[in-house]
């Protein structure tokens, strides 16, 4: 780890929160915004192996995945002016954690569970953890996760919000406080 600080305006954010909530989809978005990379970790790891997150579970089991998504998350928070969406499951995870707080700036996406029930068909298939647990076990996984979401630097909730309004609020707190910590000398 490096001990140079950086800058506020440099450091890379961090979109955090339950699967499908729009960490990818707003993360683009802010992205295009802010004229950063986008990265999504979930489809590094993908890239990575040459197969989906559903392949790498079955083939090698969840450690081995969280192990692989814990060292590709920490290296990527370590990076400048980036848009970074981590997985669902990722922040739980105390070296993420912490690695993302230290080094970035972290944006929880949170949704009321009524609201991501309505999504629950759109994501069965592909999200290996949901697979095989009824939805009381999904409720009580949704709830679980709070916690570990609760740490971060700026919570919002995407409910009735579209992936673009939720980006130019995000886009929108990030220049004001940017202005506010570092102005710009003109």
């Amino acid at each position: 780890m490096n001990n140079v600080r950086m800058s506020v305006r440099q450091k890379s954010i961090v979109l955090i929160g339950f699967m499908g909530v729009g960490k990818t989809t707003i993360g683009e978005l802010v992205a295009k915004k802010l004229y950063r990379s986008f990265i999504d970790v979930d489809q590094e790891i993908e890239k990575d192996f040459g197969m989906t997150i559903p392949e790498i579970f079955e083939q090698h089991g969840e450690a081995f995945f969280r192990d692989y998504e814990k060292k590709k998350t920490c290296a990527l928070a370590e990076q400048k002016l980036k848009i970074v969406s981590i997985g669902g499951g990722a922040f739980l995870q105390p070296e993420i954690r912490e690695s993302c707080l230290r080094n970035c700036i972290v944006f929880y996406l949170d949704v009321s569970w009524d609201e991501w029930k309505e999504r629950l068909n759109i994501l069965i298939d592909s999200r290996p953890v949901l697979q095989s647990r009824n939805i009381e076990e999904i409720e009580e996984l949704f709830y679980k996760r709070q916690d570990a979401y609760s740490i971060n630097h700026s919570k919002l909730t995407v409910n009735q919000r579209s992936a673009e309004e939720v980006a130019d609020f995000i886009v929108d707190s990030l220049k004001h406080a940017w202005d506010m910590y570092e102005p710009m000398n003109d």
